[in-house]
């Protein structure tokens, strides 16, 4: 008998300990595991938060407070203690808001907004591009060394700074300065309290990864009541379905099984089978981040938070302008309004016009990384802009730029865009300027068409995604509604198998490792 008391209180305790070990690790940050939309984990917890959640919403201080722990607690899962950071951000730019609020004098309040551009830039600035300036500042030291004969500067070493980046310090950083912004030009009205706008800040839905929502769109919304209609349900449920297929199914395949490869080494693989891996890029990071998206805005949307478009079928875009009305259009038109028309937009002259659209896409391309090849992706969209509005007020039958087109010139328009796009991708996606550089001499000087028919064979899954992956991207917009309205309206029964279905076409093609959505480095 004491026996037996002494094995049951063991397996007790053995029971005990294994639990709260995995009650430890669900709750502690592990960098090689962030907790991700696409996990089956963060489904998991989301689940009991809904729970909890639909309890607390109709009172609005114990729901923002819930939600505000609970996007802590996601942010944590992604970047760690980092999410101090965020407290940081949050804090500063609600107590210069209130200053804003409360100055009428427009010199004190253009100071208090190029406060917090600094403090939100430099922190930015920090994270991302020390590195980068340490690098030009060795390479600087190095020629010095060289040009007057320095030993101890000529045998400098360039040794990277490892500076861990907060996930989503992009995202964050611009929404809280969209705020200060539009309070300064007087859009909307502060916050009163600084619950308030850290829940506006941290909302986890678009906090890693986007869409940058604008204080004006949200903050209405979070103080009404929310709720799941029967539409919204269904709505979101579509939106997390594609969301999750297009990240999972066909990024991450492409990207595992074939891209990577091609850019690791692109010297080793023939021409045609670098296009084919451009080609693969350019679907494989609009999947991955407009699936990402997909899956933020249907979260939000269960939440009874309405988030905007954030990509509209981009590849079909007849002109570059047209593209970037089309793509990441949170942050295009963030560009567009706090950078773009600060500088003067059209408004001072043509030529200005065409430096302002330059100098605003490179700096949107310093944005997403401190690289020559970020810097030239961004140049390259400004010039394709700038050459775009300038062949439009130099020939007026160029003016149209949508569905005003002729089919024939709409068809040529979307090939040339198309083209020019995947370009980009190169340097966007490649490790180095020189393997850009690479990818290019391989296509244009070892191309060997013939190959073409052996990457299919041997590619079978690769060539069907990215077959079906375009197939499926150029369908009329009116397909994609009807679809959406057939999630919508059918019974409760029948969602629950679109899920089952879904979860297990993802487990069938799921790489062994995790996949990193592609816009968490920035």
């Amino acid at each position: 008998m004491a026996i037996n008391s002494i094995f049951t209180g063991n397996v007790w305790l053995l029971a005990c300990f294994g639990h709260c070990e995995s009650l430890l690790r669900l709750l502690s940050f592990h960098p090689e595991s962030p907790m991700m939309f696409s996990t089956g984990l963060f489904f998991a917890v989301f689940i009991l938060f809904m729970v909890i959640y639909r309890s607390v919403r109709k009172n609005m201080t114990a729901r923002i407070l819930y939600v505000t722990l609970f996007s802590l607690y996601f942010y944590y899962k992604t970047s760690g203690l980092w999410f101090l950071l965020l407290i940081f951000t949050s804090t500063s730019d609600f107590l210069i808001g209130r200053q804003l609020a409360r100055v009428r004098l427009q010199r004190i309040r253009r100071w208090l907004v190029v406060m917090s551009v600094c403090i939100n830039l430099g922190m930015l600035g920090y994270f991302k591009y020390t590195d980068f300036v340490y690098n030009i500042g060795v390479a600087a030291l190095q020629g010095f060394g060289v040009w007057f004969h320095i030993p101890s500067l000529e045998q400098l070493v360039y040794e990277p700074i490892d500076i861990f980046l907060p996930v989503g310090i992009s995202f964050f950083t611009f929404q809280s300065l969209s705020y200060i912004i539009d309070l300064y030009r007087n859009r909307i009205r502060p916050l009163k309290r600084w619950l308030d706008y850290l829940f506006y800040i941290s909302f986890f839905p678009g906090l890693v990864a986007g869409p940058i929502v604008r204080a004006r769109d949200f903050i209405p919304q979070m103080h009404k009541i929310p709720t799941l209609t029967r539409e919204q349900l269904g709505e979101g449920l579509y939106l997390v379905l594609c969301g999750l297929l297009k990240k999972c199914v066909i990024s991450d395949y492409l990207s595992v099984n074939f891209v990577d490869r091609i850019f690791d080494a692109p010297a080793l693989y023939t021409g045609v089978e670098n296009l084919l891996g451009v080609y693969g890029y350019a679907l494989q990071i609009y999947c991955d981040f407009s699936g990402y998206s997909d899956m933020a805005i249907g979260i939000a949307l269960w939440m009874g938070i309405r988030f905007q478009i954030n990509f509209d079928s981009p590849y079909q875009s007849a002109t570059i302008t047209e593209f970037w009305r089309r793509w990441h259009i949170s942050l295009s038109s963030w560009l567009k309004d706090y950078l773009y028309i600060a500088m003067g937009g059209n408004r001072k002259g043509k030529v200005r016009t065409y430096v302002n659209l330059v100098v605003t896409m490179l700096l949107g391309g310093l944005w997403h990384g401190a690289s020559l090849r970020f810097i030239f992706w961004g140049g390259l969209h400004g010039l394709s802009l700038a050459v775009h509005k300038y062949v439009m007020s130099r020939f007026p039958g160029f003016k149209t730029t949508g569905t005003e087109m002729t089919s024939l010139r709409r068809v040529a328009g979307i090939f040339l865009t198309f083209h020019v796009v995947c370009f980009g991708w190169i340097f966007f996606r490649a490790d180095s300027f020189e393997e850009g550089i690479s990818v290019l001499q391989q296509i244009f000087t070892n191309f060997h068409p013939e190959i073409f028919f052996q990457f299919v064979e041997g590619y079978p899954g690769v060539f069907g995604l990215l077959v079906a992956g375009y197939v499926i991207h150029f369908l009329p917009k009116r397909i994609d509604m009807k679809m959406q309205r057939v999630v919508v309206r059918s019974p409760l029964a029948l969602k629950a198998f679109y899920i089952v279905l879904a979860v297990f076409i993802v487990c069938q093609v799921k790489s062994a490792g995790i996949v990193p959505f592609i816009y968490f480095r920035f």
